[in-house]
């Protein structure tokens, strides 16, 4: 089943969430003891993260140092399956343009179709990156729009270099991302719609947003998606804060503004554990406040808080 599709059909909203595959070398374990801390709230799917290769400086027998690219995560493929078959429920993994050269990303969708995964989440992933070769579009996808025609070709038998692809029995549907405070990189607000009708117009069948905490910036990016004849569902990405830390680090990182209401009461938190209560506290209000306004579901991001994840979902969904 597609994710489309429950979202075409249920008449509740969703529970879903994204997970980070573990480093290299840890146990799989680590992402099910997730997931088992989840099912009880009947998600519809897991989106699961995937991470381009990261350089690094290996010692050498001479003592200088040399550069080397090196993935710390395994890829999203084996991970998906695993989900898929232990669990039943629908595995989402990314399909990033970084990092992943287009003939890469052909093999991940060779495998993925073999292994009857047809949902997909599109993204251009982290654009910071120092391997000069990133940028020769020859190899590598440079935005998601030009990865979402590789997956298109695809879906219509077109590999790369006039490959002809048989046996997709069912095309890929994905999702894509989009930024209700605006992409970092995106010059306006109207400049992110332009981009954002694109991907839709091209097939995305849904989007999830970027983390915010401020319900309002949500309500009125959708009502402008709307105005602009962006028709499809728009998912809310809900990220509870855990550390006290993160009043500052979100912000950078994410570019996620957080409301003065949340932001004092993080300042005068005590400690993490405190700061954990509040941000399980704001989730529940912002989360029931969503599903209040006609949310088609709610998305949450788990990294470092999936503890925090089911605390909201027991006030939600049960």
């Amino acid at each position: 089943m597609k994710v489309i599709d429950y979202l075409r059909q249920s008449d509740k909203p969703l529970f879903s969430f994204e997970i980070l595959p573990p480093l290299k070398g840890n146990s799989i374990y680590k992402v099910y003891d997730i997931i088992d801390k989840l099912t009880e709230f009947d998600p519809k799917f897991i989106n699961i993260t995937s991470h381009h290769s990261e350089s690094v400086y290996m010692p050498q027998p001479d003592g200088l140092h040399r550069k080397v690219s090196v993935r710390r995560r395994p890829g999203t493929v084996a991970v998906a399956a695993a989900i898929k078959y232990k669990y039943g429920i629908i595995p989402v993994p990314h399909i990033i343009c970084k990092g992943f050269s287009k003939e890469e990303t052909e093999y991940a969708l060779l495998d993925l179709n073999f292994l009857g995964i047809d949902n997909l989440f599109i993204v251009r992933g982290d654009a910071k990156n120092d391997d000069p070769n990133w940028s020769d579009q020859r190899l590598y996808n440079a935005h998601a729009t030009d990865l979402q025609k590789q997956i298109n070709d695809f879906n219509e038998g077109r590999g790369l270099d006039d490959m002809h692809v048989e046996g997709i029995e069912t095309k890929f549907s994905y999702g894509m991302a989009c930024y209700p405070e605006k992409h970092e990189e995106a010059p306006n607000m109207d400049s992110d719609i332009h981009y954002l009708k694109q991907k839709v117009a091209a097939g995305a069948d849904y989007l999830i947003t970027q983390m915010f905490f401020d319900n309002e910036k949500y309500y009125n990016f959708v009502d402008r998606c709307r105005r602009e004849g962006i028709m499809v569902p728009i998912i809310p990405g809900i990220k509870p804060i855990t550390r006290k830390a993160q009043l500052s680090v979100l912000p950078k990182v994410f570019r996620s503004d957080i409301p003065e209401g949340l932001a004092s009461r993080l300042r005068n938190a005590a400690d993490d554990k405190e700061a954990a209560r509040i941000g399980i506290e704001w989730g529940i209000s912002q989360t029931r406040d969503l599903i209040e306004h006609g949310a088609p579901g709610i998305h949450f991001y788990t990294v470092h808080a999936a503890d925090s994840v089911r605390e909201i979902a027991r006030a939600i969904y049960k």
